[in-house]
């Protein structure tokens, strides 16, 4: 039986959209998420309305122009796993067209916003790389979106977990504005380093009143509404997935789950 948590890719969708998840779908109120495949030459273009975007080429070259400021020709990774990325912030009332000079994927990840701010260009050599967990927990990431960069909802993260580790462990939660934590929905979609590949996700809470435990294939999607969400990724295949975080307060604060205290701190 399907986890009502697992979103899977669309089957003939439109203008090669993958995904649409809106938070209405969802059941909560921040995060929006889409993927797109794009053919040379497509064009897409959003009004924002009452959302900030965050553009994330997961692979490709496109051109974008956000509000007033065109960017030309970005992109140029092969898959997720070749490098950092281009990505680009799009404020809320505003428009972003994107047009494809390659194959591309897109994730399009958004939040409701007043528009305080500017569009702008994030490149490769701006986002952050960092090391998180030891041995069997060590997975790397990109922060292309962090709580140090300014957007008024989003956090957007990419993470690589080697095959046969655990990510987003110890398993954390932040679902909660007590306790020290923050409120944060969240989504992970999935790719994997080779065809065939898969991994699992547990999302559970303290009461057990929710508690999945998922198979994702590559090209899928998990929702976090709440409670701890660790990652297991089987031997032989690299996991990617791409975080989209939002909520009442911008800022990333965590509870580490009852019996894992011992362990180094998700972070």
């Amino acid at each position: 039986m399907s986890s009502p948590l697992l979103v899977k890719p669309l089957q003939a969708a439109p203008a090669g959209q993958v995904h649409h998840i809106t938070p209405e779908q969802a059941g909560w109120r921040c995060v929006g998420f889409d993927v797109f495949d794009l053919r040379p030459g497509q064009e897409l273009i959003r009004d924002t309305l009452g959302c900030e975007l965050c553009l994330v080429l997961l692979s490709g070259v496109a051109s974008v122009s956000a509000g007033d400021q065109s960017f030309a020709s970005i992109g140029g990774r092969s898959s997720p796993f070749d490098g950092k990325p281009f990505a680009v912030y799009v404020p809320a009332h505003s428009r972003a067209v994107i047009r494809a000079e390659s194959l591309c994927e897109l994730a399009v990840c958004s939040a409701p916003a007043e528009g305080r701010l500017e569009p702008r260009l994030i490149r490769p050599e701006q986002i952050r790389e960092e090391v998180r967990g030891a041995g069997t927990n060590t997975r790397y990431v990109r922060n292309i979106l962090s709580q140090s960069e300014p957007a008024e909802r989003l956090l957007v993260v990419e993470v690589l977990t080697p095959g046969g580790h655990w990510s987003s462990y110890p398993p954390h939660k932040h679902d909660s504005a007590a306790g020290g934590e923050t409120q944060l929905e969240e989504t992970y979609y999935y790719r994997f380093s080779r065809p065939g590949g898969f991994a699992f996700q547990r999302v559970y809470t303290d009461d057990h009143s929710l508690d999945e435990a998922i198979a994702i294939e590559d090209r899928g999607v998990v929702l976090v509404p709440r409670g701890y969400h660790p990652v297991a990724a089987p031997p032989g295949f690299e996991l990617y997935y791409l975080n989209v975080m939002a909520g009442p307060v911008r800022r990333w604060q965590f509870k580490t789950a009852p019996g894992y205290e011992f362990l180094t701190p998700a972070r």
